[in-house]
């Protein structure tokens, strides 16, 4: 089955034909490094790595480039504030997202570019442009004439009309027209990020950076580019009408826009004081738990970041740890195995084969979760069973424990150690229930004596009393084991 990617620019789904038969370039707007990245610009990096990861595994050779904006107003000012230089900011917030990304278990893109690298690159793009008589120097910069780009407008869907109509500040005089976006910015006085150019000192504006570092390391034409869909007016069709003006060929064959995430049905913003960093979000939870949230929406969604979301993911991922660390305890007594059953093997096929499909249709993450559901049924009815584990049952765990590896590591989930992990998210759960497991402990151990002084009545009443409690106890013949109930 091929792969179908919803591509913005036709507005519908279509079949993956790359550009170049078995090899993918794929380009995904990063950061501009001038805070602490929150919660809402990770969801981009976690849902594109699962497509360069599926990529891969559909035998395709994947070049990916993730870019670093580290020069922008927004640095500057930054460093204004604290009175230090914008390579500073910069390269402080760069080592911020990369401690973020490395906790969140993605793996390496293919290239990090840094705009300050390409500087070289930018001016000879900004000078073809010129020369294809794009672009026009004015007493504040070099600007692109949008009016000279005729399909300006066809990744929005807007018209150079309406959006002259739709300025309510005073025109420009710099500029001919109100549309016509910067391409190189003279330095203001005070400025510390400025570069040497045939129109004067200064440095770049946003769009034509990400244009460059995609040819300079792609070449004129890839395959996807991906982003927020917050860039796709003005970043990415500015993007276009640069790239495509000064090649003359299509710069883009498939875009990809994650949508964005709201918190209680508000938008994240600073007037809101809704933001939350990724790293402060590592710290209260764990990256686990947020790609688990992440991709259990579709990414052209929004998805709603909320406690009650979070809570749900907690209890979730419980769940499969607590299957996980079931499937390794059985595995640790160490008999001998039978066969694995043809029905929890049909499980399994029937289950990858449903993977397969949701994300060969435009990454249906949703569809994928269900997937993973299902097996875990499978394993908990075939495994979670009174009395001493069987061969049976230790053939099925080794194939389970097998099988969520390799099917999580697409999606970058269920590799931690389940036996610590699974501990961390019962306490977490705990701590909403307000309970402590030394108090747990202590009743387990009262009913333990009343069983042992064969008062089933009270060892019943305390059972009674840690169900109500959300604690499940398990007798088994090695003995009496508690865990939190998992369900909501």
């Amino acid at each position: 089955m091929a792969i179908k990617i919803h591509n913005t620019m036709s507005g519908k789904k279509e079949d993956f034909i790359p550009l170049e038969p078995g090899k993918v370039k794929m380009y995904v707007c990063g950061p501009t490094v001038y805070d602490l990245l929150h919660v809402g610009n990770f969801r981009g990096p976690v849902f594109f790595n699962l497509v360069r990861n599926w990529l891969e595994k559909s035998d395709y050779e994947v070049n990916y480039v993730y870019n670093y904006t580290d020069v922008d107003d927004k640095i500057l000012n930054r460093a204004a504030e604290e009175g230090v230089s914008s390579k500073e900011i910069s390269e402080k917030y760069i080592q911020e997202f990369e401690k973020d990304f490395k906790t969140l278990g993605l793996r390496p893109h293919t290239h990090n570019p840094k705009v300050t690298e390409h500087m070289a690159n930018i001016i000879r793009f900004i000078e073809e442009l010129e020369q294809k008589e794009l672009a026009y120097k004015a007493e504040d910069g070099v600007y692109f004439d949008v009016k000279k780009f005729k399909d300006y407008g066809k990744l929005s869907n807007k018209n150079i009309e309406d959006l002259q109509a739709g300025y309510r500040i005073e025109q420009d005089l710099n500029k001919k027209s109100s549309v016509d976006f910067a391409l190189w910015k003279f330095a203001k006085p005070g400025e510390d990020a400025a570069w040497d150019s045939p129109w004067g000192k200064g440095r770049p504006g946003w769009h034509i950076e990400c244009s460059t570092m995609s040819r300079a390391i792609l070449g004129d034409s890839i395959d996807i580019h991906g982003g927020g869909l917050d860039l796709v007016f003005p970043h990415h069709e500015n993007e276009i009408a640069q790239s495509e003006g000064c090649s003359g060929s299509q710069y883009v064959k498939y875009w990809m826009h994650n949508n964005m995430l709201n918190f209680g049905d508000q938008k994240m913003s600073k007037s809101l004081g809704n933001i939350k960093s990724m790293h402060d979000f590592n710290n209260e939870y764990d990256a686990e738990i947020y790609k688990f949230l992440i991709l259990s929406a579709h990414y052209r969604s929004v998805l709603d970041f909320t406690e009650t979301q979070i809570n749900r993911t907690i209890h979730s991922l419980a769940k499969f740890y607590s299957a996980l660390a079931l499937a390794k305890d059985i595995m640790s007594k160490g008999m001998d195995l039978t066969p694995v059953p043809d029905s929890f093997q049909a499980a399994l096929e029937h289950a990858e084969a449903g993977i397969q499909e949701a994300l060969n249709d435009d990454f249906n993450t949703p569809e994928v979760m269900a997937r993973f559901y299902e097996v875990l049924k499978v394993f908990n009815q075939a495994c979670r069973k009174p009395g001493k584990p069987t061969s049976q049952m230790g053939a099925i765990a080794e194939s389970f424990l097998a099988w969520m590896k390799t099917q999580g590591e697409l999606m970058s989930l269920f590799q931690q150690e389940p036996e610590e992990y699974l501990l961390s998210l019962d306490n977490r759960i705990l701590q909403q229930k307000g309970l402590q497991r030394k108090d747990i402990d202590v009743l387990v151990e009262q009913r333990l004596r009343a069983r042992a002084d064969k008062n089933f009545e009270q060892a019943d009443q305390i059972r009674d009393q840690l169900k109500e409690m959300g604690i499940q106890v398990q007798d088994t013949t090695e003995g009496t084991t508690w865990e939190v109930d998992k369900s909501l």
